[in-house]
């Protein structure tokens, strides 16, 4: 069988639950092929990360090069970038592939809190990232820092201003008791999904809806459906999820191999 291939730039995570693991989960799920290149280094357990290693930046633009001569590339897929010099790296491997779809999950800060990205990544990946990006993933305190503004409506607008060609701001850090999540296009919001609320504290969880998408994207969908259907995937991965540490909890990838 021949798996489309999706190019992640992806943060090492040392316990498992997201970066570069949970993009190689949700890719052989969707029955795609991952080819990783990793942005930085980080120490972390299920609980928060501890410290940041980020990588150099001339080596992330060679071994993408290096990926993106051998492999058909249908997808990239963006996750933790941790440091503005990577973020132009990266900007340097899209412009030269204006072709390939990207999604980026703008990881600012860990689930447990820890902050991963400076005022200085925030401009980059605002400057460089988002006009290169066809669907962007952020929760909605991302949405927040990334545009300056309260209203999510709001934010996601501008974020299509900024250069997105979709935006699907999720709502699971909303105190809502369902999860709302948003999907912006062409100048408005194009679609708002609900979702039940699960109980526990999840890592991982953005890393496999932006997998999801990327993938989803690569098998020939479009971004509306791509999104779509991440989100239920993400979801049964989530109500499934179990907890390998003393910390938050791991979505279950292959759900559907325990039913």
């Amino acid at each position: 069988m021949n798996r489309p291939v999706v190019l992640c730039f992806s943060g090492h995570d040392p316990s498992g639950g997201a970066g570069v693991q949970a993009d190689i989960e949700t890719l052989v799920s969707q029955q795609c092929h991952a080819a990783s290149v990793i942005t930085a280094l980080t120490e972390q357990d299920t609980h928060n990360v501890k410290k940041l290693i980020p990588q150099r930046p001339d080596d992330i633009i060679s071994q993408a090069a290096t990926l993106l001569a051998d492999l058909p590339v249908k997808a990239i897929k963006i996750g933790l970038i941790g440091h503005h010099d990577t973020a132009a790296a990266i900007q340097t491997v899209l412009t030269g592939h204006p072709q390939i779809p990207v999604v980026l999950d703008p990881v600012l800060a860990a689930g447990g809190g820890a902050e991963l990205a400076s005022e200085k990544l925030i401009a980059a990946v605002t400057d460089l990232l988002l006009p290169c990006t066809t669907v962007l993933t952020p929760n909605s305190e991302e949405a927040r820092r990334l545009t300056g503004l309260s209203d999510l409506h709001e934010c996601g607008l501008a974020l299509l201003d900024k250069g997105c060609d979709y935006v699907l701001i999720t709502g699971t850090h909303e105190t809502s008791p369902a999860v709302c999540n948003q999907l912006f296009h062409d100048g408005r919001l194009l679609e708002t999904f609900t979702w039940d609320r699960l109980p526990a504290s999840y890592h991982g969880s953005g890393c496999t809806l932006a997998s999801a998408v990327a993938g989803l994207i690569a098998q020939g969908l479009d971004p509306f459906q791509a999104a779509t259907e991440a989100q239920d995937y993400t979801w049964h991965a989530l109500e499934a999820a179990y907890q390998p540490g003393q910390g938050q909890h791991n979505p279950n990838r292959f759900f559907w191999i325990d039913d």
